[in-house]
Parts: structure tokens; sequence; C-alpha cells
């Protein structure tokens, strides 16, 4: 897939056409990206082997359901991030400071999904896991780390807003950098509204026994997981209708890519609602 607009002849393709998850066009900035996506796609059929053979639970679901959403989740934020970073002047990109705010987003990544998945193997909590000091302060990295995750999201958004690769639609740079910054903080409100609340439940039984397929989301209540899946994933929903706007109605795309960014948020704002009233998102 060519994730940039369509060029006016072969001739004129930029550089920031070419595949862009091929080996030879990640940079300096994106290899970390790709090398820690690529450790933790390798433990998912270690988790996966885990979760058929290991009986035990852990708030009325297998241990290991955790860590499996989590290396998805991560590995889809650092290939967002490298996939995004093609959208910004080769300068940029390969910056120091690029390939430092890079390095932390994988090693951030890294950290988080190494202890998520110890503790499921310890068949302890890794979140709002108070119990004893190591967890207590393990868990408060955690949170450090999940705010240099996403605000290292943002930083590539706003670079990709002032300083687009050569050859970017309107639609697909406004997407990228909208998706980045409004995601990240859609993500921080909801993310500290979770956080403070000492759990994603409201309203309904503090277990996820019988919650929604794949997703976990509660059945009986409010489950403030659904506005922050939302909120997050403007990061790849929003680039993904500025690629759409701008090859299939490339003279709107502006527009159209602030309307999906205010339907991306009516979402996230009626999902979190939801949420506090207790009612479930299904």
């Amino acid at each position: 897939m060519r994730f940039a607009s369509a060029p006016a002849s072969a001739a004129s393709a930029p550089a920031s056409a070419a595949p862009v998850l091929a080996p030879s066009a990640l940079g300096p900035s994106q290899r970390p990206l790709a090398h820690a996506s690529l450790v933790m796609l390798a433990l998912i059929p270690l988790c996966l082997i885990a979760l058929a053979a290991d009986e035990r639970t852990l708030n009325g679901v297998s241990v290991w359901a955790k860590p499996l959403k989590f290396q998805v989740s991560l590995i889809l934020h650092l290939m967002t991030a490298a996939v995004l970073l093609h959208l910004v002047q080769p300068a940029a990109r390969n910056a120091a400071t690029m390939r430092a705010v890079a390095l932390v987003l994988a090693v951030c990544a890294l950290l988080e999904a190494a202890y998520i998945t110890l503790q499921a193997a310890r068949g302890r909590a890794s979140h709002f896991n108070f119990e004893t000091p190591l967890e207590s302060a393990l868990y408060s990295a955690m949170g450090v780390g999940a705010v240099l995750l996403i605000a290292g999201a943002a930083w590539i958004g706003a670079l990709i807003l002032r300083r687009p690769a050569d050859g970017v639609g309107p639609g697909l740079r406004l997407g990228a950098g909208l998706g980045l910054i409004l995601g990240a903080a859609a993500t921080f409100a909801v993310a500290g509204y979770l956080g403070n609340n000492g759990g994603h439940w409201i309203g309904g039984a503090p277990s996820d026994v019988d919650g929604l397929p794949v997703l976990g989301w509660a059945r009986d209540g409010g489950d403030l997981r659904v506005p922050h899946f939302f909120a997050t994933h403007l990061m790849q929903a929003l680039p993904l209708a500025g690629w759409a706007a701008d090859r299939w109605a490339r003279s709107r795309a502006p527009a159209l890519v602030w309307a999906a960014a205010g339907l991306g948020l009516a979402l996230v704002a009626g999902t979190f609602m939801q949420a506090l009233a207790g009612r479930p998102f299904l």
C-alpha cells in the first residue's frame, strides 16, 4: 500500500510514496519503532499458547487477556507512528530530536508490555495494583510511560502539520496531524479520569465476566475503556479519512477531515457520558 497522495505521474512520485513498511524505507527514527513492534509481535503466539493452557483468571477472565490486548494495541500505536513519520520532511524525520522521541516510544512500549506480561505470568494485576510498594511504584512508572507514548504521538502530529514531506496531500497531512494531536488530547482526558476512578467499571459489577467478545467491555454497566478506545484510535481513523479524502474528493479533503474529526470527538464524548451514566456501550 502507498500511504501518500497519488502523484500526477510516475516520474513525479515523491520519495514519501515508497512502500512505507519496506525495510529499506525505514529511517533511523522509524527503526526502533519497527523493532519494538517485532519483539511484541513475537510475544503474541506465546501468550496465545498460555491463554489456552493456563486456567487462572483475573477479574473473571484469563490472566493472559490483558497482555494480549496491550501487545496488539502497542504494536498498532508504534507502527502508526512509524508509518506516519513518512509524512514528515526527511530532515525533521531523521533529526536527533525525533530519533530520541522514537527511542523513548519504543522503550516505553517494550517496558509496559514486559511488565503487564510478567504480572500475568505471576497471576497478579498490573493496573490499579497498590498491594506492595514495588507494584505501586511500577504502576506509577507505567503511567509515566503511557504519558510519554501519547505525547510522542502528538509530537509527530505537530511535525506533520508544520513540516510535511513533499507530495503529501492536504487531506492526509491534516488527517494525520489532527489524528495524532486530537487522539492524544482525548486519550489524556479519558485516561486521566479513568485513573482517578480507580478502575474502568461504573455502575456494574467490578468484573470482566460476560463482557463483549474480544473487547471485553462491560454489558451490565458503564465502561471507561469504551471512550478510551475511540479516543486512542482517532490516531488511525483520521489519517485514513484524510487519505481517502485525498483519493476520492481532493478538493474537499480538508473540510471532510474536519468533519471526521468532529464526528470522532463526538463519539468519544458520547461514549464517555454514556459510561459515566453507568450505561453499557451495547
